[in-house]
């Protein structure tokens, strides 16, 4: 079989489980399982790059930093994105090699902290959407929107969460560095959270405070990539509509058009599914090729066509 390249993006399941501690330790056990399920991807005569959220984790270095500002100065969010991209690349480089050397298979493993440009003139700067870090009762909320000057919302029943602007991913800095590492046959974890959000000024990049959404990255990557697929994994084995409702339905393929119907009767919730469907509309306007949201558990039996929800044109 022909080698072709997918794009991955895992979610934050990949790296932490629910009410867990968000200790290294624990990152490491998940993405131990995560790599597991990757590298039966390789297995499969697949070129991969993975891209992976930042979200918990990014809010979780905010919280370190707001703890100890009296002590040492915070960093700003695009810096904190890239210490973010910096030590979950890692991870997940360290654990795809582990599980790779048990299979007595060869392939280099390599992480890119990746800048992505977007438009300084973004209207989501003026307006704070992108949930990031821990989630918080509502009466947490409103003492963090008093006494920090935070945006906080609601995020589809799980609690309250700070928002921050999410602009657009217009192009992917390092892209001619991930194009080579490709060629070269490395599997490449790139564009971490999103990527790094930077702004050109006077032929200048700038970094920005924002977090770029992780599957609009991933899919402008899969696009200037050329990949031949794109995969969102998730927490869900298919995407539901009417979910959590007597009616909810799983579905197991839809057209673009299917899919752009199910988000205007408002299906997909903002701080969950929803993204994940417009990249993949995106991915499959822009290319004519299919892609697939599943759960990262399911991933071998939804290449099968057994499971997952695929969306084609």
């Amino acid at each position: 079989m022909a080698e072709k390249l997918a794009i991955v993006a895992i979610g934050g399941n990949a790296l932490s489980q629910p009410k867990e501690s968000p200790t290294a330790e624990n990152m490491l056990k998940n993405l131990e399982n995560t790599a597991k399920c990757l590298v039966e991807l390789v297995k499969k005569n697949y070129k991969i790059v993975i891209t992976h959220g930042n979200g918990p984790q990014v809010g979780n270095i905010l919280v370190q930093q707001d703890i100890a500002k009296e002590v040492i100065p915070p960093f700003p969010l695009d810096v904190n994105g890239a210490m973010t991209q910096g030590y979950i690349g890692y991870m997940i480089s360290q654990m795809l090699k582990n599980v790779l050397t048990a299979e007595h298979m060869e392939k280099d493993v390599s992480s890119i902290v990746t800048q992505v440009l977007v438009d300084k003139d973004d209207p989501a700067f003026n307006n704070p959407s992108k949930p990031i870090g821990p989630f918080y009762t509502e009466e947490e909320a409103n003492t963090f929107i008093k006494e920090k000057g935070w945006s906080m919302v609601e995020d589809a029943g799980r609690g309250w969460r700070r928002v921050v602007p999410s602009p657009e991913p217009l192009e992917i800095v390092e892209i001619k560095a991930i194009k080579q590492l490709v060629k070269d046959n490395n599997i490449t974890i790139a564009a971490g959270g999103g990527g790094i959000p930077v702004v050109k000024e006077e032929n200048k990049l700038k970094g920005v405070e924002g977090v770029i959404d992780k599957d609009r990255a991933s899919a402008l990557l899969a696009i200037e990539l050329d990949a031949d697929e794109f995969i969102i994994l998730t927490a869900v084995e298919k995407v539901f509509i009417n979910f959590n409702k007597p009616n909810q339905q799983a579905i197991s393929s839809m057209t673009v058009n299917q899919a752009i119907q199910y988000m205007k009767e408002g299906h997909f919730s903002k701080g969950s599914m929803l993204p994940k469907i417009e990249a993949c509309t995106n991915f499959v306007l822009k290319t004519g090729r299919s892609a697939l949201i599943t759960d990262l558990t399911k991933l071998v039996d939804a290449l099968e066509g057994k499971t997952g929800t695929i969306i084609t044109k």
